[in-house]
Formats: structure tokens, C-alpha cells, sequence
């Protein structure tokens, strides 16, 4: 996978990358790449890292000229039902970029309408998913992807969510009670990875950051066996630096 320049917050590159792709947008027969810098406002060097990751994503393409152009992903978001077909592969492309670079499993998660819901996961052979024993939607409480959701909502809508979806004991690790578990959600920093450790189910690990795009409260996850704990934290950190891909197909 592409990387973009210098040590940048995931959220921070994506809204630079619209910045370009809205430029480009503009001008589908492409554009020098100076007056891309003019257009953007970009630093300039800023503007060839980013031009480097777009192009390797498939989003722009370099022209004969050494101009930028709209690349054919970018081209087909005309109707909506060409937009949602594409943002599921370019997130599932995310995904699987992700689980290949961590070597781990990988999920992505929303909280839409008062339910959690993991909407994509990409796992392989050597990076098994986790056996969901009891619904995720019932355990927000004891899981990473869980717990990183509920952070992003206020506190109503934690008390609310608590209210619906009794905090029942899973293992031995399993937070039930409300007020701590409330203020653990308080307390979690947003910058920092949400760990579940052996909460949901016993001999797993997992880990979530929060990708928000608008409104609605989403997350990126990783989970791994008990006896790879030792990646655990190394792992989380490193989703959420790269983080950048899929943030971008959930934002176009």
C-alpha cells in the first residue's frame, strides 16, 4: 500500500487528499501538478507524497505530461449505486491491505440507528476472524470494537445503549458493572486504541480505533491469539496509522 509523507494523522491526510481529488473533480482533463498546489493551497511538500498515495490507491493517474488527472474510480461516482459498489471495494481493499501489513484479522464497524454492526471484515488462513459466540451486538460491552463505538457517543447515548443491552459477564475479564464501565468509555482517550483483553472470549485479543466519517460513530478492529499478545499494542498502533486508506473510501 501507498504511504503518504511524513508522520501526518490519518484525518489530517484524508482531508488534503479531498482537497485534490475535489480539484481534480474539477478539471476531469487534468491538471500540472504546480497549479494543483495553487488550487489546494498544499504545501509543496506536502502535495507529492499525497499525489504518490492517490495514484498508488487508483484515484489519480499520472498523465504523459507529468499532469494529474481523475482516475477511473474517481470517474464512476456519478450515481449512487455506482458510489456504494465502489466504496465497498476500495474498503474492502483497504481491509485487506490491512490484514496483510498487520497480519492480524481486520473489521470495520458503525453504530447506526442504536446497534452496533461490523459491516466488513477481511481475515485469511493465518489471520482467523474471532468465532462471534455470542452476537456482537449484544456484547458492545466486552469487545474492542464494542467499547471504541460507545466512546465516540455522548453519554446519553452510552446509558441508552447500556439500558437496551444488559453488560452480561463473558469471561472472567468481562466489565458488567454499568458505572465502571461508564467511566472506563469517559476516561478513553479518542487518540488512543481501545484493547480488549480476553474480555469476549477467552485466548483473544483485539483492538479498535475510531475512524469517524460525519456523523456517524465507526471503527476500525484487529484481533489476534493469545499467544501473539506481545503484537498487540505495536499492531493497534500501526492500524492507526494507516488508517488513511480506508478513512478515504468512506468519505467519497
Amino acid at each position: 500500500m501507498a504511504t503518504t509523507s511524513g508522520h501526518r494523522a490519518p484525518f489530517e491526510t484524508v482531508r488534503d487528499a479531498l482537497r485534490i481529488l475535489e480539484a481534480l473533480a474539477a478539471r476531469p482533463g487534468g491538471l500540472p501538478a504546480h497549479e494543483l498546489a495553487t488550487r489546494t493551497g498544499l504545501a509543496p511538500g506536502t502535495l507529492p507524497g499525497l499525489l504518490r498515495w492517490l495514484t498508488g490507491e487508483g484515484y489519480v493517474r499520472r498523465l504523459p505530461d507529468g499532469g494529474y488527472a481523475p482516475g477511473a474510480p474517481l470517474l464512476l461516482l456519478g450515481s449512487g449505486a455506482q458510489r456504494r459498489r465502489l466504496r465497498r471495494e476500495k474498503l474492502q481493499q483497504a481491509l485487506d491491505a490491512l490484514r496483510d501489513s498487520l497480519g492480524a484479522a481486520v473489521y470495520f464497524a458503525r453504530y447506526a440507528d442504536g446497534e452496533l454492526e461490523v459491516t466488513a471484515t477481511s481475515q485469511a488462513p493465518q489471520a482467523p476472524s474471532v468465532h462471534e459466540w455470542v452476537d456482537f451486538r449484544a456484547a458492545a460491552h466486552a469487545t474492542a470494537i464494542g467499547k471504541c463505538l460507545l466512546s465516540q457517543l455522548d453519554h446519553d447515548g452510552r446509558r441508552d445503549h447500556l439500558s437496551r443491552h444488559r453488560a452480561a459477564r463473558l469471561t472472567s475479564r468481562t466489565i458488567t458493572d454499568a458505572h465502571a464501565l461508564l467511566g472506563a468509555l469517559e476516561r478513553q482517550p479518542a487518540t488512543m486504541p481501545v484493547l480488549d483483553l480476553q474480555e469476549y472470549a477467552v485466548g483473544t485479543l483485539c483492538a479498535a480505533v475510531p475512524v469517524t466519517a460525519g456523523s456517524t460513530a465507526a471503527c476500525l478492529a484487529l484481533s489476534l491469539p493469545l499467544g501473539e499478545g506481545h503484537r498487540l499494542r505495536s499492531a493497534a498502533e500501526s492500524l492507526n496509522r494507516q488508517a488513511a486508506p480506508t478513512l478515504l473510501s468512506l468519505a467519497l
